[in-house]
């Protein structure tokens, strides 16, 4: 199991609650020291082989909490359900997660990080997540089990049309209906599957895909995208948020 909801200190504990901890049990850890008192927020609820739930959470006051997405070394903790105290206030929505993937050296196989790097200077309704995931794709699986509604993923795709031409896909129940958006070693239709084999997934998953140039192939090394995928990227940020808009509104979010 990760991601879900579980109860400690009387109070519903998921994705975004933010919690005091309060290490007990195991000595006079010198780590355990370190975080008593602290404030933090819980990313998921794990469970380990015997059954038992822990909280991996991030420290509120941890500086290099943003250098990446989820499970980064030295930046997340596993804690009992115990060794918290659950702080007042409602937990953050986490309601749309935007992922963007891709690699940069590849060409036009950068496109879904561009596209998540002009999300990301952009003014987005609360409750949105923009999240540059590169290749890592066991980051991306722990993040479709983090609790969102909606996850958009940014790719490219090559489908057969004219380069830079921007489709919104939904995929089926195994995988994306055959679109290719493995070139960069990241699939998603994999990762997916893996998500769903691990816990619970979002209820929607779409992809916005970009077919690339020709060119770009596994071999390339261009940290520069095509003229058409370049123009297709702000296509795609309007697009990305005409989602968004339509997402929140229809789950009675404030935007």
């Amino acid at each position: 199991m990760s991601g879900g909801r579980t109860v400690a200190g009387g109070r519903e504990m998921a994705p975004g609650s933010r919690v005091r901890l309060c290490p007990r049990g195991r000595g006079a850890d010198i780590f355990d020291l370190a975080l008593v008192g602290r404030t933090a927020t819980v990313e998921r609820v794990d469970e380990d082989m015997e059954g038992r739930l822990h909280l991996v959470v991030a420290l509120d006051d941890d500086p290099g909490r943003d250098l990446g997405p989820r499970n980064q070394l030295g930046h997340r903790f596993f804690v009992g359900l115990d060794e918290v105290e659950p702080l007042a206030g409602d937990a953050p929505s986490r309601k749309v997660l935007v992922a963007g993937i891709g690699n940069v050296f590849h060409g036009d196989d950068g496109f879904g990080v561009e596209v998540v790097r002009r999300l990301a200077e952009r003014t987005l309704p609360p409750g949105v997540d923009v999240t540059d995931f590169g290749i890592r794709g066991i980051d991306l699986m722990y993040a479709l089990g983090d609790g969102y509604e909606t996850v958009v993923l940014v790719d490219a795709a090559a489908r057969g049309h004219e380069p830079g031409t921007v489709s919104l896909v939904e995929p089926d129940p195994d995988g994306f209906g055959g679109v290719a958006v493995d070139a960069h070693g990241l699939d998603p239709a994999q990762v997916l599957r893996l998500a769903r084999d691990n816990g619970p997934v979002p209820a929607r998953i779409l992809l916005v895909a970009c077919e690339p140039s020709a060119r770009t192939t596994d071999a390339t090394w261009e940290m520069k995208l095509s003229a058409p995928v370049g123009a297709a990227v702000a296509e795609a940020v309007l697009l990305i948020e005409r989602l968004l808009a339509k997402e929140l509104t229809e789950r009675g979010v404030e935007k």
